[in-house]
């Protein structure tokens, strides 16, 4: 931002060789650097921040918002993850957990960003190929400076707002490990992997946040402030059409396989609940009032679902466990997302206990009625919770309901819109999640070999154990 002053001193030679000082407009002299940036520098980065100034706050809260989703998933979600399956493969899930951040930051970098989020041939009310992606224009991230800024962001330079949303790219196709967890090629999860952000994730993203032209977040109307579609939903579904194409795992559901590291996954909890502010909260993009009514929902929802989930279990079984009061928490935090820019308090606290019992019948009831093995609740969890939340988010967006929608335009019409978008990804996903599947299954293989997965992952696709045993 450029310097907050009235005036700036200037000297210049005077008319008999001396040395006048004059007082000139700070204007005057901001316009004569903005000139100097366009000569020197091409005109586009500078003259975009002069028209969109750098805020060092806002940039100061998105730097932190960004390190907090990165933490969700390497270690978060790892560990959340990790403790729930079996010790002989642990350091699989690790893996697949830190091997998705590296793989989708380097595709971000060649193509992801620009396919998301450039906005090139976007028209306000008009749908066309554009509506669905984004062009190649920023490639390579071409004209990415440290200077430059994006139209969806202007207050943060481009830079931060694109590590931002790399962040939630890389979270998006790691939770669906869950599904395949104990079972699946390493080889075969990278490719899936490459091949789900480039024709699944990215399409979803810009077709709902990719500003004014876009089909679900502009055209549409749907709501999703922080990744109801674009994350939970997204991946939710995927995660079922791979539990149900790979199979169940050997044993599944006649043989106990309790997780082996309850300490491991509660941690992996609260990584995931203190990283999902900046989810959340970040989403503002600016560090505002927005960001600070983001923060209290997403806690008041993950609260409220934390507990319903631990009482319904302690009504049925006679105790509350550890796993699933931490599993509940993750429930509140999916359903929150999508409404944590719209919703107040008292709707937050709705939405969580609603999504704490929704997502413990999809984890427990629905589940078992239809003999999938979702390993880890990946559907259960991110597919039901992001479902329910989506929903949700346009009944309590309500000013009526204490939310803050701006120009509400009443229950039935914003209900639909919700319903619109939700189901658009949810069927995008789950043809084209069958589709990559079936083509991977086909020609290398999803699963692994009987025998490598009775002796685990971890020796057989990695050469290592989790632990000296």
């Amino acid at each position: 931002m450029w310097p907050q002053v009235e005036e700036r001193v200037c000297r210049e030679a005077g008319a008999e060789g001396g040395v006048v000082w004059r007082r000139i407009p700070a204007a005057w002299v901001r316009w004569v650097m903005g000139i100097s940036g366009v000569l020197v520098l091409g005109g586009t980065s500078i003259a975009g921040a002069a028209e969109h100034p750098v805020d060092s706050g806002d940039t100061a809260w998105l730097l932190t918002a960004t390190a907090l989703v990165l933490f969700m998933t390497i270690p978060g979600l790892a560990l959340f993850y990790g403790g729930l399956v079996r010790t002989r493969n642990v350091l699989s899930i690790l893996m697949q957990c830190f091997a998705c951040t590296a793989l989708i930051t380097v595709l971000w970098v060649l193509y992801g960003y620009t396919v998301a989020f450039d906005g090139t041939g976007m028209q306000d009310g008009v749908v066309n190929l554009n509506s669905f992606i984004g062009s190649l224009a920023k490639a390579g991230m071409a004209g990415v400076r440290p200077e430059s800024v994006h139209a969806l962001a202007g207050s943060i330079p481009e830079s931060v707002f694109s590590m931002f949303q790399l962040t939630f790219a890389i979270i998006t196709p790691a939770l669906i490990v869950g599904a395949f967890a104990e079972r699946m090629k390493f080889s075969a999860f990278m490719v899936f992997t490459a091949v789900w952000f480039t024709i699944v994730y990215l399409p979803i993203c810009h077709m709902v946040w990719g500003g004014a032209g876009s089909l679900i977040g502009s055209t549409i109307g749907a709501l999703d402030f922080a990744g109801g579609t674009v994350v939970h939903i997204n991946a939710g579904i995927a995660a079922l059409v791979a539990a149900l194409l790979i199979g169940r795992r050997r044993g599944y559901p006649t043989s106990p396989m309790p997780p082996h590291n309850l300490t491991m996954t509660v941690t992996g909890a609260c990584m995931l609940w203190v990283g999902w502010f900046g989810f959340n909260a970040g989403s503002a993009l600016v560090a505002g009032e927005q960001a600070g009514m983001a923060m209290l929902v997403t806690q008041v929802a993950t609260a409220a679902a934390a507990l319903v989930w631990a009482g319904i279990e302690w009504v049925k079984a006679g105790k509350p466990s550890a796993l699933g009061i931490s599993t509940g928490a993750v429930a509140g935090l999916v359903a929150i997302t999508p409404a944590s820019g719209t919703a107040g308090p008292l709707g937050a606290l709705a939405i969580g206990a609603l999504s704490g019992g929704g997502c413990y019948l999809g984890a427990t009831w629905l589940k078992r009625k239809f003999g999938y093995d979702d390993a880890l609740d990946a559907f259960g969890v991110h597919g039901v919770g992001g479902f329910t939340g989506s929903i949700l988010t346009g009944l309590f967006a309500a000013p009526a309901l204490g939310g803050f929608m701006n120009d509400y335009p009443g229950f039935g019409s914003q209900l639909w819109k919700q319903t619109a978008g939700s189901t658009i990804t949810l069927v995008y996903s789950l043809v084209l999640s069958f589709v990559i599947l079936k083509i991977i299954d086909a020609t290398m293989g999803l699963r692994v070999a009987q025998q490598q997965e009775i002796d685990g992952l971890d020796l057989t696709l990695h050469g290592e154990r989790g632990y000296d045993l």
